[in-house]
C-alpha cells in the first residue's frame, strides 16, 4: 500500500462513518490502478426528525475519476433494520469536461497567492446530468405582448461538493483544493 493510498484510509477511518465499507467500496472502484489524489468529505443532513449521515470519496487515477457515496438509511417498512448503501461511479478522464472550484476567502484585500480559503465548492461535470433553467423571454417592450418563447441556460453540474473550514476543517479545504488542482491537470493533460 503506497503513502497516499494509507492517508486516504487514515481521512476514511476519521471520517467514522462505516470506514470498512466506504474502503471495500472505492478498492472495488479502483481495480487496482494507482491511485494519485483524493478527497473524502463527511456530511450530516437532517430528513425529517432523523440525522443521516453521507460520505463522498473522490479519487484519481491516472485514467479515472471514481466519485464514491455512502449513505445511511433508518428502518423502514418491510425492512426494520437500518441499512447502508455505497454506490461508486468510474468516469473516463477524458469524459470530464468541467471543473468548476469557488473560494470563499475572508479579507480578499489581505490574500496572498497560496493563502487559505474559508470555503471551497468544487463542481464537476461529466455529462450524466444535465440541467435547463427556462424562463420567458421578452423582446424588452414593457408594452408588448406578443409571446417571444423562452430563454434560457443548459449547464452539465454531475457533483457538486461544499467544504467549509468551520464544518470540516482547514485541512479538508485545503485537499479538496488540491484534488481540484490534480483533476485540473489531469484532464487538462487528456486534450493535448
Amino acid at each position: 500500500m503506497t503513502d497516499l493510498e494509507l492517508r486516504l484510509r487514515t481521512d476514511i477511518q476519521r471520517s467514522g462513518y462505516y470506514p470498512d465499507l466506504v474502503a471495500d467500496a472505492l478498492s472495488t472502484a479502483l481495480g487496482g490502478e494507482t491511485l494519485t489524489s483524493y478527497l473524502v468529505h463527511h456530511e450530516a443532513t437532517f430528513d425529517h426528525d432523523e440525522l443521516r449521515r453521507h460520505v463522498t470519496v473522490l479519487a484519481l487515477t491516472p485514467t479515472r475519476l471514481i466519485v464514491g457515496h455512502t449513505d445511511e438509511h433508518g428502518a423502514e417498512e418491510g425492512n426494520p433494520t437500518p441499512f447502508a448503501t455505497a454506490s461508486t461511479e468510474a468516469v473516463r478522464l477524458e469524459r470530464v469536461d468541467s471543473v468548476v472550484v469557488t473560494r470563499v476567502v475572508s479579507e480578499p484585500a489581505r490574500h496572498q497567492p497560496g493563502g487559505a480559503a474559508s470555503e471551497v465548492v468544487l463542481t464537476i461535470g461529466w455529462g450524466a446530468v444535465n440541467r435547463i433553467e427556462l424562463e420567458p423571454a421578452s423582446c424588452g417592450d414593457p408594452q408588448c405582448e406578443a409571446d417571444h418563447g423562452y430563454t434560457g441556460t443548459a449547464s452539465n453540474d454531475d457533483l457538486s461538493v461544499r467544504v467549509s473550514a468551520v464544518a470540516d476543517g482547514a485541512d479538508v479545504v485545503t485537499q479538496a483544493l488540491a484534488f481540484a488542482a490534480s483533476l485540473s491537470q489531469a484532464t487538462a493533460s487528456r486534450l493535448g
